[in-house]
Formats: C-alpha cells, structure tokens, sequence
C-alpha cells in the first residue's frame, strides 16, 4: 500500500507549519522570563484522583506500531486530541505546545507531546506522520481504528461532533481542546485549558518535571 503524501496533504502540511511557525513568534515574548512556580502551584485545574480518567491507552502510530502510555514512564506526557483539517484550535494547540516545549529547553526532551486524531478516516497514517512533525520534531500521531476512535473518546472524556459538509469528505468536527498532561510516573495531573498561555504551561511543565521520581 502506498502511504506516500499526495500533492493535497502536502500543501495542508505545509500550510500547518506555516501556521506554527506564525503562532509560535505570537506566542515568544521576549519580556517574559520562564520561571518555575515558586509555591509548586499550577496553573492549569488538577485532575482530582477519583475522575477515573484513563491511566493507559492503546493506540497505534504513523507505523502500525501499538503504543502504550507506559512507552514514556519518566518522561510527561501531553495529550490532545483533535483533527488534522481543523481550521484553529488544533494547530493553535499544538504550536503553543511546540512554544512550551521550546521554552523548557534541554528539559524539553523530558515531555512527550502526543496528537490523537478523532478522524481516523481521513487522518491516515501518511498525514499522521507529517502533521505533528509540522509543530516540532518530537511531536507523535496516533489513532485508533475508525470503530473504536468513540470509545477512546468517552474514555478520556473527550467531546466531540461530526458536522456533514458540501460532500461526504468535507465534514468538521466540533470536539474538546483542552490538552491532558500525565506525570513522570503515569499518572493524570493536569487539564490544560485552551486559553492557557505556552509560558503558563511551561511552568506547569517544568513543576512535574522538578517531582521526585
């Protein structure tokens, strides 16, 4: 089977990178200094021990290979789900993610941003190799198949809509942006909120990374 990108996912690729590259140099101030949070506050609301949200997932990569959140123990893991032909939310999500990153640094190599498509239909493989990519080179897609993509979603709480389009190829998705960050041991600690900025949740990044194993 040939996974190649066609002419049409490439210019969207292109056209997303482009769009993380301009929200990126939004989102640099050069006047804001990144500082741990000195009192270990977050700024993101915690996720309470009994919201029996998922503590594993088994989902599958560019590559046909199935991961698992314990790939990453020791490392942070953040999780977003969405689409690749959304218009704003999710490229304007994964570039402030991509701008968190950055601003950690060397630790950056310490969190694992992960995109989890809610179209698997359309996202095949090929556009999830490429998509995260666009935003940073450490960024990974994943999937589930097209029959369980709505049970993965109740699992994590994720809402989400199909909207019929012009034709049956170009329908929308209504769907939840806030961003789920595990801790080093596995653990779900923070519901990051759209409307939280890269250097708030920076901080809230570097504030799991500082924890005792």
């Amino acid at each position: 089977m040939n996974i190649g990108m066609n002419k049409k996912t490439r210019v969207t690729a292109q056209r997303h990178a482009f769009a993380a590259f301009i929200l990126a140099a939004l989102l640099t101030t050069s006047s804001v200094a990144l500082s741990a949070a000195a009192t270990g506050e977050f700024h993101a609301p915690e996720i309470p021990a009994d919201a029996r949200l998922p503590k594993n997932f088994r989902l599958t990569d560019a590559n046909g290979k199935t991961r698992v959140l314990a790939d990453w123990r020791g490392k942070v893991v953040a999780l977003f789900f969405g689409y690749t032909q959304c218009p704003d939310a999710c490229p304007t999500g994964l570039a402030r993610a991509a701008q968190a990153v950055r601003l950690l640094g060397t630790a950056g190599k310490e969190v694992q941003v992960i995109f989890v498509t809610l179209d698997p239909m359309r996202d095949t493989p090929a556009v999830l190799r490429e998509y995260p990519i666009a935003f940073h080179p450490d960024f990974l897609g994943l999937f589930a198949p097209p029959a369980q993509t709505p049970a993965v979603a109740r699992a994590f709480r994720v809402f989400y809509r199909v909207n019929p389009g012009a034709t049956p190829q170009t329908y929308t998705l209504d769907h939840g942006v806030q961003t789920y960050v595990y801790d080093k041991k596995g653990k779900p600690r923070l519901a990051i909120s759209h409307a939280a900025s890269a250097e708030e949740m920076a901080e809230d990044l570097r504030t799991l990374l500082a924890e005792k194993d």
